[in-house]
């Protein structure tokens, strides 16, 4: 398969209707000045927003030509790499924040996508990573029941090939001097067809599961936000 192909596909037939919910849990991390580095970010979304509202200094590469030009067009300093055939065109600790948003998944080989991450920021520096939680209690029951269904949106959809939990993305971070800080969660109630049932968007219920999914992220999130540090070696 092409995954180059198939993605630019992908990004020409949708538009940059994004969860921006999931985005400003994010944006607190990051502050005005600082140097910024996304990996595959698409259209830009978040670094349009990270660049507008936060005032970063924003570098966003997509494995593809069309969100690329996407991405140039907000005037966003973008360009296109493909992470699994090119290393990040950046030296050593050259960012103060790195920032992957629900791409990881997408890569065939998500260690070496943490190790180039790792190796451009800054000791001292910040990670910002947004992963879906295979550990959902809606994934955990249907393996009870014997099952893995793919289902669109949610952490089982057809298109991520790696899954992750929190144990599993602690250990990957720490193998690279990187400490989680803090751990948050989005309930990412748009994911339905099969996933979240109906009641769950009641405005009655809507608020007090999304202060669940915050307060218990393992259990109850279908993204994991996760907020590392890497190590300053003395």
């Amino acid at each position: 398969m092409d995954l180059v192909a198939w993605y630019e596909a992908y990004w020409a037939a949708k538009d940059d209707t994004v969860d921006d919910s999931r985005l400003d849990l994010m944006l607190p991390y990051v502050k005005k000045g600082q140097r910024l580095f996304q990996l595959d970010g698409g259209p830009g979304m978040l670094a349009e927003r990270l660049t507008k509202e936060r005032g970063a200094d924003v570098v966003l590469t997509d494995l593809t030509f069309e969100a690329t030009r996407r991405a140039q067009a907000k005037g966003l300093q973008a360009q296109q790499l493909y992470i699994a055939d090119q290393d990040i065109p950046y030296p050593d600790a050259s960012f103060d924040v790195v920032v992957s948003d629900s791409a990881i998944e997408h890569h065939f080989d998500p260690a070496r996508s943490f190790d180039e991450l790792a190796r451009i920021l800054k000791p001292g520096g910040t990670l910002l990573l947004c992963l879906p939680n295979i550990a959902h209690w809606r994934c955990r029951l249907w393996l009870l029941r014997g099952r893995f269904p793919y289902v669109y949106g949610a952490p089982t959809d057809f298109t991520h090939l790696r899954f992750f939990t929190l144990n599993e993305i602690r250990s990957s971070l720490s193998d690279r001097q990187i400490e989680i800080e803090h751990v948050d969660g989005s309930a990412s109630l748009w994911v339905r067809e099969g996933f979240y049932p109906r009641w769950m968007r009641h405005p009655w219920v809507r608020p007090w599961y999304i202060r669940l999914a915050r307060r218990r992220p393992t259990l109850f999130a279908r993204d994991l936000i996760v907020i590392g540090r890497k190590r300053v070696l003395e």
